[in-house]
């Protein structure tokens, strides 16, 4: 059960939501009667603010484009305790938010991701399926233990996860930086199932599969090579000297059996790449260090924050 001296806020970006705004409104003042409902609109076109607002939220605009964009106005604008960030498509079941603001509370964790279930065909089209396993697979492979559902946009933070996160990225990928942040400083994180359900007449998605799906695994592979540089340029490294090395065999043979080099441009080409391999791997050696410091200062700006169960 919340205290109810706790401050919880409703974050609930929108861009063109008009057919499903109002009901998000309803569903959440419902099942959170104390939290405060923030719609931050994104440039629509359509009613969506009027809409929201005659829903009984606290309408607000960020003007840059992107989802990216407006959570971290979000962030930074809004002070509470506990953070729900759901999308504004009524895609999401509002009463699993109390069960996910629980298990934030009982288990003291900093994020409680809703795992989507989805309960109609069209609710998760086969495209975002795919992609979306795709890119968990991905990320686990590179970081290590990941979520299940990396993309979802149904989320519970506490206030110190709030406030100490980076928000880098301006679009969709917003979610798997979220998801990388806790990660990378190991922080106490859950997934909880929560029903998704297919969007209301008159409601459209604004996710485009490829396009959104290359730049969510460009911003993958951008983390990683800022959070992981050493493995990045070492691959780049290992890869360069094996192309070196392939190139500079038949010469070296032909050097020993012969005592000539008949094909200088190719030992040229072949020492070169073996010395962009030794530059990758330093590079990789001096940015891990780097990576280090930063990482310290993110977890420093994370401990600097006060424990959600102190404001209790």
């Amino acid at each position: 059960m919340t205290p109810s001296s706790m401050r919880i806020a409703v974050l609930v970006p929108c861009f063109n939501e008009e057919a499903a705004v109002a009901t998000v409104v309803a569903d959440f003042r419902k099942a959170l009667p104390s939290a405060e409902i923030f719609v931050y609109d994104n440039n629509s076109s359509d009613r969506t603010i009027a809409v929201a607002r005659e829903a009984g939220a606290q309408v607000r605009s960020e003007g840059r484009q992107g989802k990216g964009h407006v959570v971290r106005r979000m962030f930074a604008d809004i002070e509470a305790d506990i953070y729900v960030l759901v999308d504004g498509d009524a895609t999401y079941e509002a009463a699993s938010a109390p069960r996910m603001i629980d298990a934030l509370l009982t288990d003291r964790l900093d994020m409680v991701v809703g795992f989507r279930v989805d309960q109609a065909e069209t609710a998760y089209r086969r495209g975002h399926r795919t992609g979306n396993w795709m890119l968990t697979s991905f990320l686990s492979s590179v970081f290590g233990q990941a979520f299940r559902d990396i993309l979802s946009g149904y989320r519970v933070f506490s206030r110190r996860f709030v406030k100490s996160f980076p928000v880098l990225s301006d679009g969709f990928e917003i979610e798997t930086e979220l998801s990388v942040h806790a990660l990378e400083l190991a922080l106490p994180v859950a997934e909880i199932e929560t029903p998704y359900y297919a969007r209301p007449a008159g409601s459209f998605s604004k996710l485009n599969t490829w396009r959104d799906g290359f730049r969510i695994l460009g911003t993958i592979l951008k983390l990683y090579r800022s959070e992981k540089p050493l493995r990045f340029f070492t691959a780049i490294g290992i890869f360069l000297m094996l192309v070196s090395v392939g190139f500079a065999v038949p010469i070296i043979i032909t050097y020993l059996e012969e005592g000539i080099v008949p094909r200088l441009p190719t030992a040229i080409l072949s020492m070169g790449l073996m010395i962009l391999a030794v530059l990758s791997g330093s590079s990789g050696l001096v940015l891990d260090t780097v990576t280090r410091g930063r990482r310290e200062m993110k977890l420093l700006a994370y401990l600097s924050q006060a424990p959600l169960n102190n404001n209790l």
